[in-house]
């Protein structure tokens, strides 16, 4: 998917059924594969979803650097390989292909051992005639750094296959650990060639319409940043990721160029783009508590309300009021106040046109109570209103 595209969240349910756990949140997809998959499954929890690829995936097959990796290896095989994706694993043996290179470089693999980072890279391998020595469980190539640290590799020729940029700390242990190490670079990842959609994602993340943004490579948060850095936007970016909109990354080193910035992240325990929207999906609702407010339960969502089990879409503006006034739920918050979140070019009448349109949205003019010659506050149940308000109005 090439284009910005935000499609609406199905309707949750009401009070008769379920309501799905992402309903009333809009989710970001940057990733550049698999990203109709993982948009399907945020669909499906009910998230309204905008995709724009941060990055493009460039195959070197025609790359005479590969080829000249290849050969090497094919006239000096490994003692160990290490395949860190099952995509660059099997784009490396194709690019073979395409130079009558693939069964003289599988021959020379038959006699190395092969470590795969993931059950992907282990695929990869299998599907090419070979067989895997060792995978690690945790999916991470800093488990495979460290079997073969304890192992040993010094005196041993270790080729590894990169997975879109270098892995510097990876090799370099290596090297100190005595190896010779050879690194196979099979694709690379650059600027995606729909920038236009890409620069609208940001200006949407900066402006509040997502609730959370995923990412699922580190190239793509590295190339989201960089792309805000040359429209000039990086630190507004930053400052959004900071704030209320949830960085969801499949795991650790996804999330390291966010982690750089102090960027606070999240990752399920297995990196999966299905473990990924589990946890997504366990992670927003419970940043909204559920209030008590004229007898019914509302809980607000990024763009909706939850209320007594149903969403209610709420325009923008109005969840911006709507957040002030439940960001201390029972207090009364000034007209002034209100007019801030409705912008500049609000005038004095804006506030309470807003607050009966807000009404409207929720079906209850009760839930929002008017304090004379004050503001306006939620009506939270009896018992638990701050004893110093004044009386209301409805």
């Amino acid at each position: 998917m090439t284009a910005a595209a935000a499609v609406p969240a199905a309707r949750a349910a009401g009070p008769a059924g379920p309501v799905a756990p992402l309903a009333g949140f809009t989710v970001a997809v940057t990733a550049a594969r698999r990203a109709d998959e993982l948009a399907a499954l945020l669909r499906r929890k009910g998230a309204a979803v905008t995709c724009a690829p941060a990055l493009r995936i460039v195959p070197l097959s025609d790359d005479q650097r590969l080829a000249w990796v290849s050969r090497d290896l094919i006239a000096r095989p490994a003692d160990i390989v290490v395949a860190t994706t099952g995509i660059g694993f099997r784009g490396w043996v194709e690019a073979c292909e395409t130079w009558g290179l693939a069964e003289p470089l599988l021959a020379s693999l038959q006699g190395a051992r092969l470590m795969a980072r993931g059950p992907k890279a282990k695929g990869a391998i299998r599907a090419a005639g070979l067989t895997e020595e060792w995978s690690p469980p945790s999916e991470s190539s800093a488990e495979v750094l460290d079997h073969l640290l304890a192992a040993g590799v010094d005196g041993l020729r270790v080729a590894v296959q990169l997975h879109g940029e270098p892995l510097p700390d990876f090799t370099a242990a290596l090297r100190m650990a005595g190896a010779e190490v050879v690194e196979v670079p099979v694709y690379r990842w650059t600027a995606p060639e729909d920038v236009a959609a890409l620069d609208r994602l940001i200006d949407t993340v900066i402006g509040g319409g997502v609730d959370a943004v995923t990412f699922t490579s580190a190239p793509a948060a590295a190339g989201l940043l960089d792309r805000a850095a040359v429209t000039g936007v990086r630190e507004g970016l930053v400052g959004a990721l900071s704030g209320g909109v949830v960085a969801m990354c499949v795991g650790p080193v996804t999330a390291g160029p966010l982690m750089s910035l102090d960027i606070p992240t999240v990752w399920p325990a297995r990196a999966r783009i299905g473990a990924l929207v589990k946890r997504l999906s366990e992670e927003l609702p419970e940043r909204f508590p559920t209030l008590p407010v004229a007898g019914h339960r509302m809980r607000l969502r990024g763009q909706a309300v939850l209320l007594d089990g149903a969403v209610r879409p709420v325009s923008p503006a109005l969840m911006r009021v709507l957040r002030e006034l439940s960001r201390r739920p029972g207090r009364v918050r000034d007209r002034a106040d209100l007019l801030a979140c409705l912008g500049g070019d609000a005038d004095a009448h804006a506030v309470e046109t807003a607050v009966a349109r807000l009404r409207t949205a929720l079906g209850d003019p009760k839930i929002i109570q008017t304090v004379v010659k004050r503001g306006y506050r939620l009506a939270l149940d009896n018992g638990d209103c701050p004893p110093e308000e004044g009386p209301a109005e409805a």
